[in-house]
């Protein structure tokens, strides 16, 4: 199993949550991508024991993705896990997440969060809408569209390489799964915001998720087929 926690100035909570992984995950290899950190990011993971993957500019959470997970199946994981590096995600979570692919009932899990106080006004309201739209593309309920703590089967991570760069890498990657009709499972997970600073966009990475949806125009007027 390979552990991919794509990483931009995060040196504040990186060394925790690598340790953590690698206490939740002891069998995996967890891969930190330093998506062009000037903090010493990477050196805090390296640390801890990650594997440490370098893009020398900041590229974008979808390519530091990219590179992670694309650097886990050359490595031959057959389950990858991805999750944040600001403290959003639990990794004592991660035997969870990935248990539905284990015993061969799902392609994709999705950490799924409560829509309660705990989540800032505007992403509860722009997470229901995304959960709503997926829901539509794919025919089955989709609690959380927008999560980044996600387990994925080796045969969905090779066939499904989304080319966008950034946040809208993980919402292109969900609603190409649910439109190939594929299986996505959800696991409860914590809702957990600690006040670290958001490297999200909300007027550009918002737009970006929104041209992803336009694609999916026929299926969210008329429903999955």
């Amino acid at each position: 199993m390979g552990v991919v926690i794509p990483a931009y100035q995060a040196v504040a909570t990186i060394h925790d949550i690598v340790a953590r992984a690698r206490r939740a995950a002891p069998d995996a290899i967890v891969y930190v991508v330093d998506d062009g950190s000037t903090d010493g990011t990477g050196a805090a993971a390296q640390r801890e024991g990650a594997v440490v993957l370098v893009h020398r500019h900041n590229y974008g959470k979808g390519a530091a993705l990219r590179t992670g997970i694309e650097r886990a199946l050359s490595d031959r994981a057959r389950i990858i896990v991805t999750l944040d590096a600001d403290g959003q995600h639990a990794p004592e979570d991660i035997a969870r997440l990935v248990a539905p692919i284990q015993s061969g009932e799902a392609d994709l899990v999705l950490g799924a969060r409560a829509r309660g106080a705990t989540m800032p006004l505007g992403r509860r309201c722009s997470n229901w809408l995304s959960a709503a739209l997926a829901s539509r593309i794919g025919g089955v309920t989709v609690p959380d569209a927008q999560t980044g703590f996600r387990a994925i089967a080796r045969p969905l991570a090779e066939a499904i390489r989304p080319a966008e760069q950034g946040y809208d890498f993980e919402i292109a990657f969900l609603l190409a799964t649910l439109a190939e009709g594929l299986r996505v499972r959800s696991v409860r997970v914590p809702t957990i915001y600690q006040g670290q600073p958001s490297h999200f966009r909300r007027w550009g990475d918002t737009w970006r998720q929104a041209r992803v949806f336009t694609r999916y125009g026929r299926q969210i007027i008329f429903g999955a087929r």
